[in-house]
């Protein structure tokens, strides 16, 4: 058996993924909790309970645990200065979460965490120069470049998600202050807009049916449909995927990077939404970058953030002994 176990924690815009996870990061146990519509107060209470509910049901020690949380981040500080999609500004985070539950505690942005699992075994292994995105609720970012991950100076750069892709678009959502942002325009937020507008353009489709039925026109189901080879939910992923290129194509002129890694939850679509986003990034992106670049889907899926998080955890356990 493993000598060491930690916990890593991913905390979405609307749910929470946790897994104890040893060293070779294999996860040995996962639990999900759902935090929609939480103010502050109870979303920390439903963090610090799930850590703790794997702690008490865990046959081993677990020595620390990682949290990857969708949230500009102040490592000076330990601060989470603002979460577009939470309750989490000016919160200090990590020194909550130490005294609540007398662990070790690491916490770093979501999107550099699933760029770390991916990086450290999963679609990046032995890539230099690595983007991922993260497509959920909003849009995660990370980078690996030169084999390391890049966080910008105070922590808080690779907000991916927030860089402008139609200056008259629809306004960005939860505290993020701008419009068109590619969070906007292409997260499972977005795809669910687009899919009830679709819907009410051609109520003659299943997505047409389904949205008459009064049923929730978000990925999982659109995702449903466009297997089934339903025409509206296709369109949906074509035109999410083409926003997708877009960004995609600013990504590969700016960092010229080996890959790009795609992942979170709208991600089961697959091919139907990387399809459209490689035609799209090869229209708009420069040579030589673009005809090098791959596009592919994280190996992780919607548990790349949760293995990074626990990742960051025992790197900072191995720092920390070193440091002794």
């Amino acid at each position: 058996m493993p000598s060491r176990f930690v916990i890593g924690v991913d905390i979405g815009g609307t749910k929470l993924a946790a897994g104890v996870v040893d060293e070779r990061l294999q996860i040995h146990r996962r639990i999900q909790r759902s935090m929609r519509g939480q103010d502050t107060p109870a979303l920390l209470d439903t963090i610090a309970s799930a850590v703790q509910e794997l702690v008490n049901t865990t046959p081993g020690e677990i020595d620390a645990v990682g949290f990857g949380i969708p949230s500009l981040i102040d490592r000076r500080t330990g601060t989470s200065v603002v979460a577009v999609n939470l309750p989490l500004t000016d919160v200090r985070f990590g020194a909550l979460m130490a005294e609540r539950l007398d662990l070790a505690v690491f916490v770093d942005n979501d999107g550099n965490l699933a760029a770390l699992a991916e990086h450290r075994a999963g679609a990046g292994v032995g890539v230099e120069h690595m983007l991922l995105i993260g497509l959920g609720t909003g849009i995660a970012g990370g980078l690996i470049l030169g084999g390391e991950l890049y966080r910008g100076w105070l922590g808080a750069g690779a907000e991916l998600g927030h860089m402008v892709i139609d200056l008259n678009g629809p306004r960005c959502q939860g505290n993020c202050p701008n419009h068109g942002c590619f969070e906007a325009m292409a997260s499972g937020t977005a795809l669910a807009r687009e899919a009830r507008r679709i819907a009410s353009e051609r109520p003659d489709t299943e997505l047409g049916r389904a949205l008459v039925d009064g049923r929730e026109l978000e990925g999982p189901l659109v995702t449903e449909l466009a297997h089934d080879g339903d025409p509206a939910a296709l369109a949906v992923l074509e035109l999410i995927g083409e926003r997708l290129g877009v960004a995609l194509a600013n990504y590969v002129n700016i960092f010229n990077p080996e890959l790009i890694v795609v992942g979170g939850g709208v991600m089961r679509a697959g091919e139907m939404l990387l399809a459209p986003a490689r035609a799209e990034m090869l229209r708009r992106a420069l040579p030589p970058s673009r005809d090098v670049v791959r596009v592919v889907a994280a190996e992780f899926g919607h548990e790349a953030g949760m293995v990074g998080a626990a990742a960051l955890a025992l790197d900072g356990l191995a720092a920390r002994q070193a440091q002794r």
